[in-house]
């Protein structure tokens, strides 16, 4: 999306993709017919088309961080936060039992 075939389609087309798909090629329609409020929100995805090749570090971590993950991610992200606070697998539950 950040690439130049797509940043110099115009905004329109930009919209009418978004809107309508792009037929045999895995795009699907996200328009929503007469749902309030719809036109408004494609407008705000070509918008953000326009801002993804200037998109900032701090932005891209927020994108990457709203990303689903496993159940595994998830995990090793709260050992990450763990280790970080001084806690460590070794010293949960096992406070009392020395080698």
């Amino acid at each position: 999306m950040r690439r130049a075939e797509t940043q110099n389609k115009s905004d329109g087309d930009l919209y009418y993709i978004i809107e309508n798909g792009i037929r045999l090629s895995g795009m699907p329609a996200f328009g929503k017919e007469h749902e309030a409020g719809a036109d408004v929100d494609t407008w705000k995805l070509v918008l953000f088309l326009r801002h993804l090749p200037n998109l900032t570090a701090k932005e891209l971590k927020r994108m990457e961080s709203l990303n689903p993950k496993t159940k595994e991610e998830r995990q090793e992200e709260e050992q990450e936060q763990e280790f970080l606070r001084g806690e460590s697998p070794q010293n949960q539950g096992n406070e009392a039992h020395h080698h």
